[in-house]
């Protein structure tokens, strides 16, 4: 597992599953000539994404960002649309850590498309329970709002399996909310109009966890906005904000679909990567 220290605050990768979609819907209006000699892609012109959650240990609590895609929550049709070729690991990878699920204290979900979200829950016979009883579940009002009463659009990503045996450990918040010292969400809508980010921050370390508006490094331009996304124009006006602050101050930007990285910091042009950690898996 690939870890990274925020000053004291460690960050741990762990295994929620891969899916492989589109290249051309990842990467909207961008052509292929362009993305593909920044991300490899498959025979199916898929690209290959992780989506392995995070763990954040600071001031003495285990939190996750994102939960992974779960085991056992898509069919074999689904399967193959979303390109599924393992499911998650997480319950094993935090084992090996020595941690068990009722050892997370909060859960922070930048949104709550399924493939953020399955990991939440498990079934048990012919109910589905949560899989962190014990965590506070940390997600945008809008978010959680969109998540119950989905639209025509959006009912295809937001699962009633995954929220409604939840609803009671779900904490959301308006604008931005604190964490734990150090650690913050903020939202940004784009991606969805609910999403958020994540700032991680220990003396003069900085990360920022860009979540789905920018799922890889291949997404660092701020126009290369996905298909995908609800309001690209939100997508991109946060993304320039974000990546300016960010590469003025050498932060560290994190990823949890990028099959490639882990973790990059990019010089002040945003165009040569000056330190990496690379994934492993």
């Amino acid at each position: 597992m690939e870890t990274l220290h925020i000053g004291e605050i460690k960050l741990t990768w762990l295994n929620g599953g891969v899916t492989h979609l589109d290249g051309g819907a990842m990467f909207g209006v961008v052509p292929k000539p362009l993305w593909s000699k920044k991300y490899p892609v498959n025979e199916n012109n898929q690209i290959e994404l992780r989506t392995d959650p995070i763990l954040v240990q600071a001031n003495g609590l285990n939190m996750l960002i994102d939960s992974g895609i779960g085991n056992g929550k898509m069919n074999d049709k689904q399967k193959r649309n979303f390109g599924v070729t393992e499911e998650s690991q997480l319950i094993e990878d935090l084992g090996k850590l020595g941690i068990q699920p009722n050892d997370i204290d909060y859960i922070l979900m930048t949104h709550l498309h399924f493939d953020h979200a399955c990991g939440l829950t498990k079934r048990e016979g012919e109910a589905w329970v949560p899989v962190f009883e014990r965590a506070e579940i940390i997600t945008t009002q809008i978010e959680w709002n969109e998540m119950q009463n989905p639209n025509i659009r959006s009912k295809s990503t937001y699962w009633s399996e995954n929220w409604e045996a939840v609803a009671s450990l779900v904490r959301p918040f308006n604008g931005e909310k604190e964490i734990t010292e150090g650690i913050k969400m903020i939202h940004t809508g784009g991606h969805s109009d609910g999403h958020a980010i994540i700032i991680i921050e220990d003396g003069l370390d900085r990360l920022i966890h860009m979540a789905d508006i920018m799922p890889t490094h291949a997404h660092a331009n701020v126009l290369w906005v996905l298909a995908y996304d609800d309001y690209p124009m939100t997508s991109i006006q946060a993304k320039e904000k974000w990546m300016k602050s960010g590469l003025e101050n050498g932060s560290w930007y994190s990823f949890y679909h990028d099959a490639h990285y882990c973790a990059i910091k990019w010089n002040e042009t945003g165009k040569e990567i000056t330190a990496e950690l690379k994934r492993k898996r």
